[in-house]
């Protein structure tokens, strides 16, 4: 549908919807761009306050994923008046602020409709350096591809809707949603990457192969390399996949050379992500360092493949 849309053109504006990515980026001077993105989610965990928290990291993702900084927000609300209380819709806001606090940006309003369905999330405004911007059509072969948080946030997440998860694998899935990509981002620029996305709901499979197709390579991803949530295989192998990793391995699965690896293996790295990690492609000089950074920080970053020139070919190793 965004294809139909016919944007008017302007020097200033650097990223729109042409390459599908993470934010609209505007120019404002040769030092300074603002970087613009909206998000909501419905519900993924059980409590109000956990979930405005994952809402609100998620939300402002996509501003860490283009290099830049968050400057202000403002909440998107649907909520049902008839069976939600407002003290709840409280503590879902106050989850927001409290990711607001911790990213150093400002809550400054917003819009709430009634909605049966319940949906939380932001409108965020940021800045970027035009010439440190991320973008997904910026890989490049021969790059390393780092990972910065684990995989398989959408089965643990239907597994909490089924009260198949342990309280112990829960949390760590709430660990990784609520933490913020600020540091992965500056440690990205830090490595010069030059090309970066967010792994949100189109899963790794389909935001990398839309990298790929953008940046015209073909990447290679080891599958022993990739870091996943503890119990996140064990629940996929158990059935606990939701529909929309399914679909979205249905998208890309033409461009995906699977070896000798199973359904499930594929699925798995399909798997539609909340608040995800970043995915971003350095120098291969600079990636250990950068991991090693990651990993002193809290994270669970690993080197997870290479690039070379293709045509937007993924192959799972």
């Amino acid at each position: 549908m965004v294809r139909q849309l016919t944007p008017g053109q302007n020097a200033n504006l650097l990223v729109g919807t042409a390459t599908g990515d993470d934010a609209a980026v505007w120019k404002l001077s040769d030092e300074r761009a603002l970087v613009a993105t909206a998000d909501f989610i419905t519900p993924v965990v059980d409590d109000a306050r956990a979930w405005g928290r994952v809402a609100a990291a998620n939300s402002v993702s996509d501003v860490y994923a283009m290099g830049g900084t968050p400057l202000f927000a403002l909440n998107l609300v649907g909520w049902n008046t008839d069976e939600l209380s407002t003290e709840l819709l409280g503590e879902v806001l106050a989850g927001g602020n409290d990711v607001a606090e911790e990213g150093g940006f400002l809550v400054v309003g917003g819009h709430t409709i009634d909605d049966p369905e319940p949906k939380y999330g932001m409108s965020v405004v940021g800045e970027v350096h035009p010439d440190k911007l991320l973008t997904n059509a910026g890989l490049k072969p021969g790059q390393s591809l780092i990972i910065t948080k684990p995989l398989g946030v959408g089965i643990v997440t239907t597994a909490i809707k089924n009260d198949k998860a342990t309280p112990e694998v829960a949390a760590a899935a709430i660990d990784s949603m609520t933490r913020l990509n600020a540091e992965a981002s500056r440690v990205a620029v830090t490595a010069g990457a030059t090309g970066c996305t967010d792994v949100t709901g189109f899963g790794l499979l389909g935001h990398l192969g839309r990298m790929a197709q953008e940046s015209s390579i073909d990447a290679t991803l080891e599958v022993d390399a990739m870091p996943f949530l503890p119990g996140a295989k064990e629940l996929a192998d158990e059935g606990m996949i939701p529909g929309g990793t399914r679909r979205n391995l249905g998208w890309i699965d033409e461009w995906v050379d699977a070896g000798s690896h199973d359904d499930i293996t594929k699925l798995l790295f399909a798997d539609a992500q909340t608040s995800g990690g970043l995915i971003f492609g350095v120098d291969p000089g600079e990636a250990a360092g950068a991991v090693a950074s990651l990993n002193a920080s809290g994270h669970t970053a690993a080197v997870v493949g290479t690039t070379a020139e293709g045509t937007g070919r993924l192959n799972l190793r």
